[in-house]
């Protein structure tokens, strides 16, 4: 572990792979400011820096949850931590913008679920549970992953703390897979969030890769050997809020899982597309139209993510970018994730329609959950400053975030 650092010279050689430019004053700024306030706040002179990404979905819209397949990649956000080792039992970390959480590792947790606590204690007990070794550090953490806009703000954290546990403790042997679980788990179990595993694969393996659902004790993860430098990702907060929409994500897999349950199956991938045809055409599907829908919805989402991992590899982009385009297409209108029905905000149907005028040769689709939160967009570079700028005059500049594909996973730098 000779990797300490007593300045930042030459931080900018990390910056390729991990924000897809080759030099940032904001970074370095960034990374400035975090070194000094953790050694002004720990009273010490060096410190090791991790960084863990955030992620977003390029294709595979709803799909993870019935056995099916998904794109996604990290992003060029980041949680940003400047730590170091303690001799005692206490995890002490200070979050930019947040203040200070103090875990002592041995001991039972007894705090509130939803906090930032809660998901360290659950990485802890998750390592322990698996013969890792744990023990106690400082850490200075910032983070610009932003938080309700559907790149995972909490699973960067979690994957940011199980890699520096894998470090300072256990010599690199935590693979990559197992920090998504231990993510996972932490978030399941000690934070009350019962997500899936996505973000958390996506964050730890890093770069583009395509995800496959279909068995469910593990997930069969795929090397897209694309990075998407010629164009840039770009995220649109629409406004709209999650409050009180809880239902409307539940309905998406229950109703899947309901016509899934027609053919005497637990989720959609154990049924062909063409025993799903024939059933429709025998009257054996017994569900509302709606989840009929959404599952042709499934049975096309699954092809697109193949034919975009396929156009991908192969540097074809003009397929690529029109199966995003259809990905969109059929979330609004078969999957129906992009507006509550019976509500007069659609902020997100409306996002899609004013952000295509400005796409030329782009694409976009509504990105993530879905019903409020953010679009996606995929521009070409040529075309970048043209889009931002006339979005930035409909949303607001701090509503559009340009994003690069991260290539790495979390890392100790």
């Amino acid at each position: 572990m000779s990797n300490l650092y007593e300045n930042l010279t030459g931080i900018e050689n990390n910056f390729i792979e991990l924000y897809g430019v080759k030099d940032s004053p904001e970074q370095k700024a960034r990374y400035e400011r975090c070194f000094y306030a953790f050694k002004n706040r720990f009273g010490v002179e060096k410190a090791y820096i991790a960084s863990s990404g955030g992620r977003v979905e390029i294709c595979g819209n709803h799909t993870d949850h019935n056995g099916g397949k998904a794109i996604v990649a990290a992003v060029s956000l980041d949680s940003l931590a400047f730590f170091l080792p303690v001799s005692g039992d206490d995890i002490t970390i200070y979050s930019e913008g947040y203040g200070e959480i103090k875990v002592p590792i041995y001991k039972e947790f007894n705090g509130s679920k939803g906090t930032s606590a809660a998901l360290v204690y659950g990485v802890l007990r998750a390592f322990t549970d698996h013969g890792y070794k744990i023990g106690g550090f400082n850490a200075y953490v910032s983070s610009n992953v932003l938080s309700g806009s559907g790149v995972s703000s909490s699973a960067s954290f979690e994957v940011l703390i199980c890699e520096i546990l894998n470090f300072l403790y256990n010599d690199g042997k935590v693979s990559q897979y197992e920090k998504a679980l231990f993510s996972q788990y932490a978030e399941n179990v000690y934070f009350g969030k019962p997500c899936g595993l996505l973000d958390q694969t996506a964050i730890s393996f890093g770069g583009l890769k395509m995800l496959d659902f279909k068995d469910e004790k593990k997930i069969e993860v795929t090397e897209i050997n694309d990075d998407l430098s010629d164009y840039t990702v770009v995220l649109i907060n629409t406004g709209g809020s999650h409050a009180g929409l809880t239902d409307e994500y539940a309905s998406i897999p229950k109703e899947m899982k309901d016509v899934a349950k027609c053919f005497g199956k637990k989720r959609l991938i154990e049924i062909s597309e063409n025993k799903f045809y024939e059933g429709l055409e025998k009257g054996q599907v017994k569900a509302s139209d709606r989840a009929i829908n959404r599952a042709i919805h499934f049975y096309e989402e699954n092809r697109r993510v193949e034919n975009c991992s396929k156009a991908l590899n192969g540097k074809n982009y003009n397929i690529f970018l029109q199966q995003i385009r259809d990905s969109g297409i059929s979330s609004l209108c078969k999957l129906q994730n992009c507006y509550v029905a019976g509500k007069t905000e659609q902020a997100i149907p409306k996002s899609l329609f004013i952000s295509s005028k400005f796409l030329k040769d782009g694409a976009n689709r509504v990105h993530g959950g879905g019903f409020a939160g953010t679009i996606l967009n995929i521009i070409k570079n040529s075309d970048l400053d043209y889009f931002l700028t006339k979005c930035s005059a409909y949303f607001g500049s701090e509503n559009v975030f340009p994003l690069k594909i991260r290539s790495v996973g979390a890392k100790v730098l």
